[in-house]
């Protein structure tokens, strides 16, 4: 059970930084192919707002790969369901404000790593 919260937490730290690189980086660039929805034009006009959004995103990534190095079990399964708790309610206010698909991307990965967590 371990290997499978492992591996789910860091599938979500690895979707996190692929934000952050986007929204902070490539925000007028490959983020227009990805955020599709959004209007083109608005693009560079938000991008010092995007960035602020990649650098939460970078906070959220920083603490659920910060797990990987606690070595005390309790102290770790807590610091994962906090971090994993802010990227769901993120993941599901995302999906009523923005994009329904930000549900499957960020809500339900994190979901279920909280549910792996509490059954192990």
């Amino acid at each position: 059970m371990t290997l499978a919260i492992n591996i789910i937490i860091g599938l979500i730290a690895l979707i996190h930084l692929y934000i952050v690189w986007l929204e902070m980086f490539a925000w007028t660039t490959r983020a227009k192919k990805v955020f599709r929805n959004f209007p083109p034009e608005l693009f560079e006009q938000t991008k010092v707002l995007a960035g602020n959004q990649g650098l939460y995103n970078g906070f959220l990534a920083a603490g659920l790969i910060w797990t990987f190095f606690i070595t005390d079990p309790i102290w770790k399964m807590n610091v994962a369901l906090f971090f994993l708790g802010c990227v769901l309610v993120a993941g599901l206010y995302g999906a009523m404000t923005a994009d329904k698909k930000i549900i499957f991307v960020q809500a339900v990965p994190a979901a279920l790593g909280i549910l792996l967590i509490l059954l192990k």
